[in-house]
């Protein structure tokens, strides 16, 4: 499995207490990208189902496993990834939500579609487009289509968007070498984040100058 990163318990990618797991890999490279660094399939590092699976029973030691989002890179560019990932996730919830760029449409056509999407509770898809990005807590921009594939998880999403409408909650996880931000961020992440990076190196320089 093409694992980047797994984070708990996050609260902005979905409803209750949830496992987040990134993927590597993408091909849609969209412009304003929060997590351009897992674009690139060649820095993958395979993880073992047995440890994704030990994983999940140390959290659940932390607290319920609510439910859990999976996202990337894209986690339809390895279909048989995805379906290992689903098999073990949904050993410990129903409510999984899935984002991808392609759209519901090209998902079908992959070789054991009708599987995978059986096993998840929500899809989000479309590629990212930052001039669309309108604060929505689960949809990077309004481009993208929300389908609620298993139909009784819908109200208490809705309740979760509601909530949350406009308010861009982000939460941040520290990691080796800096800090990992969950959610979905303003237009200008990027720039912000770059702008920070070098206004935070130029302090750095000039104290140790």
């Amino acid at each position: 499995m093409k694992i980047a990163r797994i984070l708990y318990p996050v609260h902005v990618l979905g409803p209750g207490e949830r496992v987040a797991i990134w993927t590597y890999g993408c091909i849609h490279a969209c412009p304003g990208c929060a997590n351009p660094e897992l674009w690139h399939p060649a820095d993958a590092k395979e993880t073992e189902s047995g440890k994704l699976k030990q994983l999940l029973e140390q959290l659940l030691q932390r607290g319920p496993i609510d439910g859990v989002t999976i996202t990337g890179g894209d986690p339809f560019l390895y279909p048989e990834s995805l379906q290992e990932i689903l098999q073990i996730a949904g050993q410990y919830t129903e409510d999984i939500l899935v984002y991808t760029g392609y759209r519901l449409a090209e998902v079908q056509k992959l070789a054991g579609a009708q599987e995978i999407l059986e096993q998840i509770a929500v899809l989000i898809d479309g590629t990212y487009e930052e001039k669309r990005n309108n604060g929505h807590v689960l949809k990077g921009s309004d481009n993208q289509n929300i389908y609620y594939l298993k139909k009784h998880y819908q109200a208490e999403y809705e309740a979760y968007i509601a909530e949350h409408q406009g308010k861009y909650p982000v939460e941040n996880f520290p990691a080796k070498g800096g800090v990992i931000s969950a959610g979905i961020h303003k237009p200008d992440f990027g720039m912000q984040f770059q702008s920070r990076g070098s206004y935070e190196k130029e302090q750095k320089q000039n104290t140790t100058e």
